[in-house]
């Protein structure tokens, strides 16, 4: 297997821009005053879909990476609260702390002294691999939802 070029495709997936909307700070931005509103017929406002999938992929990097990780309980550890409001700093942590950690995956892609399809010494046979595609794949369905919470907002996506 060329795993050069399996490096390639898997960096594209996690950053999105062909299949799948790019992630970056633009597409994750979202005015205060909507942050945590629930547009009608949704189940999660920005708030809550950004907090999940930095707090998924947080446990999902550390779990591959750290053999003493403790993962959250699910589902409420992986869920943050929904409160009134959520100030620029905490949004902007947020984001800054999920971009952070989407490009330490990206770093573990390209990692050249790491064969992608070993298994990690403490996962139960799950492969490297497995992991990154479990990132993107888990990062593509809730940015879909957000995208979808934005233009129920009326905003741009």
């Amino acid at each position: 297997m060329d795993q050069k070029r399996l490096r390639k495709n898997l960096v594209e997936l996690l950053e999105g821009g062909h299949a799948h909307i790019a992630i970056d700070s633009r597409t994750l931005s979202l005015p205060r005053k909507y942050r945590t509103v629930r547009p009608p017929g949704m189940h999660h406002s920005g708030w809550e879909l950004l907090e999940h999938m930095r707090l998924a992929q947080e446990d999902i990097l550390r779990y591959t990476l750290d053999p003493d990780w403790e993962s959250p309980s699910f589902p409420e550890g992986y869920w943050p609260e929904n409160p009134s409001n959520i100030p620029d700093n905490s949004w902007n942590s947020s984001i800054d702390k999920f971009l952070a950690e989407l490009e330490e995956v990206v770093g573990l892609a390209n990692n050249r002294k790491m064969d992608l399809t070993s298994q990690l010494p403490h996962g139960g046979g799950r492969t490297y691999l497995r992991q990154i595609l479990l990132v993107a794949d888990h990062n593509s369905y809730h940015l879909g939802q957000f995208i979808q919470v934005k233009k129920a907002l009326g905003l741009d996506a």
